[in-house]
């Protein structure tokens, strides 16, 4: 029964000292995901669907930038092969996130399939560049970073679902959050020298992409563009 009680005492501290570890350094993503996911709840609710449908999206779904392209696929006629083929278009980012945490998700036990589920852009920003403090097991780190991350963007869908019931205005704009959440990002990397390399073959190649297979057909490109320079790069980037 001691045993007990002294191992439960010890996990939990662990617990508790992963996440002071693991809180300060998602407080970009608390602000970024608060003002972007009030502006979804407030579309949605503009839109006619209410808290109940709102916190639904985002538990069921929790993908920023596809849940507001579905605002627009709710509203309009159905189309199951578009709805499919945007949605692959425009988390198939996703698949290079996958490919570049492999190894730190590796061994992590049952709490691997929460971590690949709560792999967002703001989340795969900071476990890819980000060590566990000294004393702290990776498992816990990044578990606390996703599950805060998670948590933060249900408050912010909820605070804009109810806000959205009460206050009437133009929501004209509003999705630019995603996009201004983005620019944050990177220049929050930006201030690590050893990032500013990658960074700018990140712009490059996303300029190369617009340029030639236009604004609506890049994403992709572009991904694949990344992901071969990195690759190809990878010896001299890691020097």
């Amino acid at each position: 029964m001691e045993r007990r009680e002294t191992m439960t005492q010890f996990h939990t501290g662990r617990g508790s000292s992963a996440l002071r570890a693991a809180f300060p350094v998602t407080i970009p993503v608390l602000t970024g995901y608060l003002c972007l996911g009030a502006a979804y709840g407030v579309l949605m609710e503009t839109s006619g669907y209410g808290l109940g449908w709102t916190l639904a999206m985002s538990v069921l779904c929790f993908a920023g930038s596809m849940q507001f392209v579905a605002v627009t696929l709710l509203t309009a006629a159905f189309d199951p092969l578009q709805a499919f083929v945007l949605a692959l278009m425009v988390n198939a980012r996703h698949i290079f996130y996958g490919l570049a945490v492999l190894d730190k998700y590796k061994g992590l036990g049952k709490v691997r399939a929460f971590l690949i589920f709560g792999l967002t852009d703001e989340t795969f920003s900071l476990v890819s560049t980000l060590e566990p403090p000294e004393g702290i097991e990776r498992r816990d780190f990044y578990f606390w970073i996703s599950l805060l991350d998670y948590s933060y963007w249900l408050a912010g869908s909820a605070i804009g679902s109810l806000l959205g019931s009460l206050i009437t205005f133009d929501t004209t704009g509003l999705d630019f959050a995603l996009t201004a959440l983005f620019v944050v990002l990177f220049l929050e990397q930006w201030k690590k020298r050893e990032n500013r390399a990658a960074g700018v073959i990140g712009v490059a190649c996303a300029v190369v992409s617009l340029a030639v297979f236009g604004p609506d057909n890049m994403v992709i490109a572009a991904m694949v563009l990344i992901l071969v320079t990195l690759l190809g790069g990878r010896k001299r980037l890691c020097n």
